[in-house]
């Protein structure tokens, strides 16, 4: 989809208090491929949460390294991992090196949920949870770990007085940025 159609369908469900308040932005490079894009939430024209595409990867790159190079970090390969290493092989491969190419999966896949964790995030990331925020219930996305997700939902229209005070306890476990637009919109009533 789209980032006008995107941006078209999000702001659709912006809550009336909201409208002109806040505001998706997105900016691409589409002829300097070496330029990715920044994504951002924008309240009153100030930039609220930044996502950007350009130093991402280079922070997973550096939070696998580190992970690699921690003697004291061991992770468990299981034969399921193994088995489908093996599957996307063809079976070509020794034992000892099937091993090594899922742990080196796995570390892949804990640095990636390290920067989650970390809340480093991308314009793709957005692009991801805006579309799957389009498509699923509110209610899911208002219970949903992914703070995007939680963003999104909070300033929903369909979410009224009432559900957001009867959340207030579960947003204060929330990411500091989900707590912000809690009390923006919460501020709106």
């Amino acid at each position: 989809m789209s980032w006008s159609k995107l941006k078209q369908q999000l702001e659709s469900f912006l809550s009336p208090t909201l409208q002109g308040k806040v505001e998706y932005r997105a900016t691409g490079y589409r002829y300097l491929p070496d330029k990715a894009g920044i994504c951002y939430i924008a309240v009153d024209k100030k930039n609220i949460l930044n996502m950007s595409d350009a130093t991402t990867l280079i922070k997973w790159y550096q939070s696998e390294q580190e992970i690699k190079n921690d003697s004291g970090i061991d992770i468990p390969i299981s034969r399921e991992q193994i088995e489908v290493v093996r599957s996307n092989m063809e079976g070509k491969i020794p034992e000892d090196r099937l091993i090594v190419i899922a742990r080196s999966r796995a570390i892949s896949e804990l640095a990636k949920e390290l920067l989650a964790a970390q809340s480093s995030l991308s314009k793709s990331d957005f692009m991801v949870a805006a579309t799957k925020f389009l498509s699923s219930s509110i209610e899911e996305s208002i219970e949903s770990k992914d703070m995007l997700l939680n963003i999104l939902a909070l300033m929903d229209r369909r979410v009224g007085k009432k559900r957001m005070l009867n959340m207030s306890d579960k947003i204060k476990l929330k990411h500091p940025a989900v707590q912000y637009f809690f009390e923006l919109r919460l501020g709106t009533f």
